[in-house]
């Protein structure tokens, strides 16, 4: 149930069907996915990688890696592969370009369509919070 929160600065919603009511009438979406998606990207990110998000480790997200001259991270929360293990990603070498599929946090990112987008985590919070 979406509830009609019009006249406020800062609404919280959950799940796509929140993403996909609150997007087109926000100026900044942040997509908070404290299990382990919003961590790894503010790692990756932080340490000069880019990540692009996909929502299924499937033979979709191996194309679309190949395509775009990317890594695939691991769907197995491997700490000696790239994964959504946030620990996978604490040597990832800037300049890396890393698809991370994940069925929360990547797939409530790619539905913000064209509002921008923060992801955030605990370990970001502040930065998140100044640049929305």
């Amino acid at each position: 149930m979406i509830f009609s929160r019009s006249d406020f600065d800062i609404r919280c919603e959950w799940g796509e069907n929140g993403v996909a009511q609150l997007a087109p009438l926000s100026d900044v979406v942040i997509i908070v996915d404290v299990l382990s998606f919003s961590t790894c990207v503010e790692i990756a990110t932080q340490r000069g990688a880019m990540i692009f998000p996909y929502r299924w480790r499937d033979e979709t997200a191996e194309a679309f890696a190949v395509s775009i001259g990317a890594e695939l991270a691991d769907n197995q929360r491997s700490r000696s592969q790239y994964s959504l293990a946030p620990e996978s990603l604490t040597r990832i070498p800037a300049g890396t370009r890393l698809v991370l599929p994940s069925p929360n946090g990547a797939t409530l990112t790619l539905g913000t369509g064209s509002t921008p987008t923060l992801t955030g985590c605990l370990r970001n919070y502040r930065a998140v919070a100044l640049a929305a």
